[in-house]
């Protein structure tokens, strides 16, 4: 059996410049500096502070809270008009 290697880098490939990702808060669009501290949520979305983090995460929570009431109400009002509706069938039960 041959030996094989791989070889995985993190660095960026030869020649080509390095690129800033995100430079900006997601939420103010102050820019990052690379020096301070950057707050991720969500695994990739940076922040200049954990204050536009958290207002990020409230903002995130009320959007999923309208959503699930939306097909909540959805849900309520196809079962309601699918009740009369309703078709009973007989089960075979083995003995």
């Amino acid at each position: 059996m041959a030996a094989c290697s791989f070889f995985f880098f993190d660095a960026e490939p030869i020649s080509e410049p390095a690129m800033p990702v995100q430079d900006a808060c997601a939420l103010c669009a102050k820019q990052l500096a690379r020096d301070s501290d950057v707050f991720m949520y969500r695994g990739d979305t940076p922040f200049c502070s954990e204050d536009c983090r958290h207002h990020q995460m409230r903002l995130d929570a009320r959007q999923a809270a309208k959503a699930a009431a939306r097909r909540q109400k959805h849900f309520s009002s196809a079962t309601a008009s699918g009740r009369g509706h309703r078709e009973t069938r007989e089960v075979p039960v083995a003995s």
